[in-house]
């Protein structure tokens, strides 16, 4: 029986510490960002279709389905590119803090999904996605960056699978906003809605303050204003876990996002198949979405106290494995199959949850960089990781107008995870170690 020691003992760990109003209004403007940032990006995948089926013959070409699915590739690899090219954040935010970069880079991908809804031509809105992108590719390393720093250290942890939740709530709240306003107004309506994050990055900047780690780096290591923080995170202390964290992240990014990019053409194809008219087909992949959401929102949520008790590591094998076996199963199994509706979007649910694996990112990659060259270290990894996915997708829009199929292209990308199985034992494992100044 526990003595009255043993439960003070109890209760004492299981007491967090508790979050003041500054703490909490940050993490809610930095998730708001990241839902309103992964709403935007699926926006586009979910209105693939009808856009392009629009605006490809005001381009010069027919809007066959060959068309479209190389138009859909090229343009999302365009986006890719901006959000490659996103790193740029990471130094300004290690120079000029968190919380103002953070804001630009919401106001920056608002605008110009904003803008999309006025495109005319295909390359129009392949201008627009670009530099979307720019914006979009710099939000997750600033709030995952800017989380890390100012929750305590015995809560920032689960606080990472709180923030990544964020994104996929946006998933689920593009999907539903595609069944009300897209199914009725139609795809410029759904672009116009992403104006909506100018609101969010006007609160983050007038409302959040900046990390105190920060702050003190700023006091420290006033001499660090004169360094580059690109080349640090390249010297002997860093280069190993810069280069294999960025190879992670290009497993991870090339995974999940060709799942999730084609999930939506993906069941449209198979409800039309089952006979489902025009309109129906759209709201199921709309559905089939908010599925696939609120299994990547499991998935985050279970990653952190996963990753507390085997470790960074073993965490991460364990979510690859189960996203390359998905991916394999829904899109060359269930996709082929005469029925294959119900199962392919089974396996969404499946995949989504092992698609949580980006919280880890969240935790792990913070843990990995001091505070100086932390935001410039999480804006590299994520965003290299992001150019050769936009080879990648130029690569599987090739193979599906040459194969003339959707699902064997994207089963082939589970082959990845393979290789980042073979990478994680090179990464540090930073189990039971507090965020380094």
């Amino acid at each position: 029986m526990p003595t009255t020691v043993d439960r003070e003992v109890s209760a004492t760990r299981a007491t967090k510490t508790p979050l003041n109003r500054s703490q909490i209004t940050g993490f809610w403007g930095a998730w708001a960002g990241w839902t309103l940032d992964g709403m935007d990006s699926f926006i586009y995948a979910l209105v693939l279709a009808p856009a392009l089926t629009e605006l490809l013959p005001r381009s010069g070409y027919e809007a066959t389905p060959a068309n479209v699915g190389l138009a859909g590739s090229i343009l999302f690899a365009l986006f890719l590119v901006g959000w490659g090219l996103s790193f740029i954040w990471g130094p300004l935010a290690d120079r000029f803090g968190r919380t103002k970069v953070l804001a630009a880079t919401i106001f920056t991908f608002a605008i110009f999904t904003g803008l999309a809804a006025t495109a005319h031509t295909v390359w129009e809105l392949g201008i627009y996605r670009f530099f979307a992108g720019v914006g979009i590719g710099g939000e997750w390393a600033l709030a995952g960056t800017y989380v890390a720093e100012a929750w305590p250290e015995d809560r920032r942890k689960m606080g990472a699978g709180y923030l990544q939740t964020g994104y996929y709530a946006g998933f689920f709240l593009a999907a539903a906003l595609n069944y009300t306003i897209g199914a009725t107004f139609g795809w410029r309506a759904m672009f116009l809605v992403g104006l909506f994050p100018v609101v969010v990055s006007i609160m983050v900047l007038l409302r959040v303050k900046e990390t105190d780690k920060w702050e003190r780096a700023e006091t420290v290591h006033p001499h660090v204003r004169h360094e580059s923080s690109l080349k640090t995170i390249f010297n002997a202390q860093y280069r190993k876990r810069t280069i294999v964290a960025a190879v992670l992240l290009t497993v991870a990014i090339i995974g999940l996002w060709a799942g999730a990019v084609y999930e939506p053409s993906a069941v449209v194809q198979l409800a039309t198949k089952a006979g489902m008219d025009k309109h129906d087909a759209a709201r199921m992949a709309s559905i089939a979405t908010g599925l696939l959401s609120i299994g990547t929102i499991i998935g985050c949520l279970a990653l952190p106290p996963m990753a507390e008790k085997i470790g960074r590591r073993k965490t991460l094998a364990v979510y690859f494995v189960g996203m390359a076996a998905s991916i394999a199963l829904a899109f060359g199994w269930a996709f082929y199959l005469p029925n294959g509706l119900v199962p392919f979007i089974a396996l969404l649910v499946v995949l989504g949850f092992f698609g949580g694996n980006f919280a880890l990112f969240s935790l792990w990659l913070p843990e990995q960089f001091e505070t100086r060259v932390r935001a410039t270290a999480f804006a590299f990894c994520t965003s290299i990781g992001r150019f050769f996915g936009a080879i990648v997708n130029f690569g599987i829009g090739a193979m599906v107008l040459h194969m003339k199929t959707l699902g064997v292209p994207i089963a082939i990308t589970a082959v990845a995870f393979l290789i980042g199985l073979a990478v994680i034992p090179l990464a540090p494992e930073t189990k039971g170690q507090e965020l380094p100044n």
